[in-house]
């Protein structure tokens, strides 16, 4: 049985999740400190805690890896926000940059009930407003294949189907834009001396975007 879990507690087995590859890759240090804005001593205090729970695989100077109970509870608080946001977006008619931070709250309910209804009450859905998969109440994800637009050939078409980062002021110039889950994008032209892209949208408006942007934008091809 997964022992109980404090907000802390989750919100670093959620990170090494993410900052591993889906939770199965030793994690330094270093990166969790800077992920959580906190102290190297800190986090070495609580991969302590983290790891007499079995939680996590831990060795000092070499990082922490999750063992089975520590990425399904990672999973599961995963699950909820990505719910949560679904909900916010589609149900309380936020936009997709304003959800993260109340999501951020709303993923550390206890209830498994209110999260199966939740779940339910949205009709099942499999990925959130950034196009992020939403873990099954077993921990599976559905994944897609897709790549960032920075890694496509010109003349390669694909249907925007993650942004990679919730920063809300990305989101909010992908709406000016006209940029959303679902547009299909031509990748026109890459420029070799700052890796911007010229793109055009739905075949109607024709973009310059930045390197920084075109690695953000996940990308399933489409035939041509």
């Amino acid at each position: 049985m997964i022992p109980s879990l404090s907000l802390t507690e989750e919100n670093y087995l959620k990170a090494i999740y993410h900052l591993s590859s889906s939770g199965n890759e030793s994690v330094n240090t270093n990166s969790l400190a800077e992920s959580m804005n906190t102290t190297p001593a800190s986090v070495n205090d609580m991969m302590k805690k983290l790891s007499n729970k079995k939680l996590i695989g831990y060795k000092k100077y070499k990082g922490a890896t999750l063992l089975p109970d520590g990425k399904n509870s990672a999973l599961h608080v995963i699950r909820k926000h990505r719910l949560w946001e679904v909900f916010l977006v589609q149900k309380l008619n936020f936009k997709w940059d304003e959800v993260h931070e109340i999501a951020e709250q709303l993923e550390h309910i206890k209830s498994p009930i209110l999260v199966e209804r939740l779940d339910q009450f949205l009709g099942h859905p499999t990925i959130d407003p950034h196009g992020d998969p939403i873990p099954d109440a077993n921990g599976i994800i559905k994944e897609v294949i897709k790549a960032p637009l920075s890694e496509l050939a010109p003349g390669s078409v694909g249907m925007l189907v993650n942004v990679s980062d919730d920063d809300p002021s990305l989101l909010q110039h992908l709406d000016k834009l006209k940029i959303s889950l679902g547009s299909h994008i031509t990748i026109i032209e890459r420029m070799d001396f700052d890796g911007s892209v010229s793109i055009k949208v739905d075949d109607k408006d024709n973009h310059f975007i930045s390197k920084t942007i075109a690695e953000c934008l996940m990308l399933t091809l489409l035939d041509q």
